[in-house]
């Protein structure tokens, strides 16, 4: 099977969007590291989207790794895990970086912990079935996953149990796997589908069977040869097809990842469900392998600290819980000319203040830029050049749902849609004006969900 971009139902693209510069280069050669283990975490209760945790565990109490520590009986919600063995501290408040408080476990570091190439064995090393996955219950497959606490790697932190449970009014035929990474700098996915591409084959293959998907496909964009060419390998005589799309921005979403691969449209503030289809992250379908084949839950993760702000970039497997400050600190220190950090990448992450701020489930990147990197024209007017429109990959109105909300007009902005934008960032970066479209519509969003 080539690595060139295969022909598909699809276009291998979608329509609109836009083409910032990748700046991957920074750590994409960069092997991933396993730093020493923290002295410390704190475990938010609430990493995903859905039903915040509740504690299972006291203060004074000896947890060991992988040891539940928050559970909720919703539905729409994931168990959240010790990621070192230690003591557990009074509980806390800590800040997500999208503002929200919510509770979190701190957690002492205290004897023997799994660190360096014995933790790489754990979490990824060894053999990984592609055979007879398919004679597995899927609804123990689902119950696993949720028991292991996966949410989606990729970002967007929903309840991948929720995903795989089946529906017979909405049957599943096919399984994507994300592996595009298309938001610049980070490349912690990069690395992940170069250092371990057995459990994500494994994964994909359960998580399919588990939704009932009788078609497997693993998208990589095609600035990632290397990537395909290694997985293609991998998912040999696995039924697995792996497809080269094109490089584009935001190419990862799964509203315009589904259209690309398959060319079929989701509709507007619709799920790729609606249309038949799962959408799964390289590193959530690697979870899913250890959660089923290991009865792993998820407790660490690939973070890539990256930008020209870092003294040295790296790809860095860490425990849910530890904080930015040390995750720079591994990296380096901070240069001088730093001027802001971003949990995640820079078109669709959050600025932080508090370096204290905890890694969560969906920590793809830490992002440190530099003056030059963030520098920007003051805002004006909107000159209603219609630049916002003509990148929307959701076929939106950026302006008008974000000057609704300025106006605090929640009802206008509900009717232009806000509810359905995914917050790409591609208006914002193509806004002459340099009008924080993004940021408006995500107040937007937030007022107009709680009217």
């Amino acid at each position: 099977m080539s690595t060139k971009t295969m022909q598909t139902a699809g276009p291998g693209t979608f329509a609109r969007g836009v083409r910032p510069a990748e700046l991957k280069h920074l750590a994409a050669d960069v092997p991933i590291e396993i730093p020493s283990p923290p002295a410390e975490v704190l475990v938010p209760l609430l990493q995903h989207i859905g039903a915040p945790c509740e504690p299972t565990v006291e203060a004074k109490k000896q947890v060991s790794l992988g040891e539940m520590i928050g559970d909720s009986s919703a539905f729409v919600s994931a168990p959240v895990h010790a990621s070192i063995s230690g003591v557990v501290q009074p509980a806390a408040m800590t800040t997500l970086p999208n503002g929200r408080h919510v509770r979190a476990i701190p957690i002492k570091a205290g004897g023997e912990q799994l660190a360096g190439p014995a933790l790489w064995e754990d979490l990824f090393g060894g053999q990984w079935p592609t055979d007879g996955l398919d004679r597995r219950d899927p609804a123990e497959i689902a119950q696993a996953v949720r028991s292991a606490g996966i949410v989606g790697m990729g970002g967007a932190g929903f309840p991948t149990h929720v995903k795989l449970r089946r529906n017979e009014k909405r049957p599943v035929d096919t399984l994507i796997v994300n592996g595009c990474e298309c938001e610049p700098y980070l490349t912690s996915d990069y690395r992940l589908m170069l250092q371990a591409p057995a459990p994500i084959i494994s994964g994909a293959l359960l998580a399919a069977h588990a939704a009932g998907a009788t078609r497997v496909l693993l998208a990589i964009e095609d600035n990632k040869p290397l990537a395909a060419e290694v997985l293609r390998r991998a998912a040999e005589r696995s039924g697995v097809e792996v497809l080269v799309v094109k490089t584009k921005y935001p190419q990862g979403g799964e509203r315009q990842l589904v259209p690309a691969v398959l060319g079929r449209e989701v509709p507007t503030g619709g799920l790729p469900l609606d249309v038949g289809v799962v959408v799964l992250n390289v590193a959530t379908v690697a979870a899913v392998a250890r959660a089923v084949l290991r009865g792993k839950p998820l407790t660490h993760r690939i973070v890539t600290v990256t930008g020209g702000g870092i003294a040295q970039p790296k790809n860095l497997l860490v425990p849910m819980g530890v904080s930015y400050g040390q995750l720079i600190s591994s990296c380096g220190g901070l240069r001088e000319d730093a001027v802001r950090v971003i949990a995640g990448g820079p078109m669709m992450g959050f600025a932080v203040g508090d370096l204290d701020t905890a890694v969560t489930k969906g920590t793809s990147g830490v992002t440190v830029l530099t003056e030059g990197e963030v520098r920007r024209a003051a805002e004006t007017a909107c000159i209603r050049c219609g630049r916002c429109v003509d990148v929307c990959p959701l076929h939106l109105v950026p302006t008008k749902i974000a000057l609704a909300s300025r106006a605090g007009d929640w009802e206008l902005a509900k009717r232009y849609y806000v509810e359905a934008c995914c917050e790409c960032g591609c208006c914002g970066y193509v806004c002459p004006a340099g009008i924080p479209l993004v940021q408006l519509i995500r107040a937007g969003k937030a007022k107009a969900a709680s009217e």
